[in-house]
């Protein structure tokens, strides 16, 4: 699906949603830092520049292949939950030396597009589309439209996301953080397994996993020469 005449890198940018409004911001930003800490411990085999808050509400780093992006995502998601935050995915060149200890200093299309990715969610929301998604990916010298099929897919993600009731979100990510069982997840939340099972069909989780599956299929191309 992918083919690169350069060595790739995987720029993310996120950045808080609505954070103005956001009455405990020092506390919210202490979190995300901790975070980060904890991407930067748990994925330092894919990291390439390490995450760090950038601006008051922003953060970035960057990953040497694609196998972990959508797990970082989704990492930081459940984390900082119920704090939303978008993502930008920027997949391309750096072409500027990187300091493996920090993710700013460093440039190229790998960031170009990670900030346009970024750019066009915000733009996005404010013309108040429905379908507008937390997450965005855009790649150098696309050829063959894999951006805007990943982009869809993202789409159809959060739709079923935004359907969840609070028990739904908790069991489902139950699931995915820990890779509990089923019978693992009951027994933590006190219901029956076919609870659980119920739980899961109603949430339309097999489709959002198949599509996570489909996601992560695509970024394990993406890896330097």
């Amino acid at each position: 699906m992918f083919f690169f005449y350069y060595d790739p890198y995987v720029a993310i940018i996120g950045d808080i949603k609505n954070s103005r409004n956001i009455t405990e911001r020092k506390d919210v930003q202490k979190k995300l830092r901790d975070v980060l800490q904890h991407v930067n411990e748990i994925y330092v085999d894919d990291i390439a520049a390490k995450f760090m808050i950038t601006l008051g509400d922003e953060f970035q780093g960057l990953l040497y292949n694609g196998r972990n992006v959508f797990n970082i995502i989704e990492y930081i998601q459940q984390e900082m939950y119920p704090v939303a935050i978008r993502f930008g995915i920027g997949i391309g060149e750096i072409t500027t030396d990187i300091i493996s200890e920090m993710a700013i200093g460093a440039d190229g299309p790998g960031y170009y597009n990670a900030r346009e990715a970024i750019e066009e969610l915000k733009s996005d929301e404010q013309k108040n589309k429905t379908q507008a998604s937390d997450i965005k990916v855009k790649i150098q010298d696309d050829k063959n439209s894999v951006g805007p099929m990943l982009n869809a897919i993202f789409m159809l993600i959060d739709i079923i996301k935004s359907n969840w009731t609070e028990r739904q979100r908790e069991i489902i990510w139950e699931l995915r953080k820990n890779n509990s069982s089923q019978t693992e997840c009951a027994s933590k939340f006190e219901i029956t397994q076919s609870s659980v099972q119920r739980t899961l069909n109603s949430g339309n989780y097999y489709a959002y996993r198949e599509a996570i599956d489909t996601i992560n299929n695509v970024f394990e191309e993406v890896d330097r020469k």
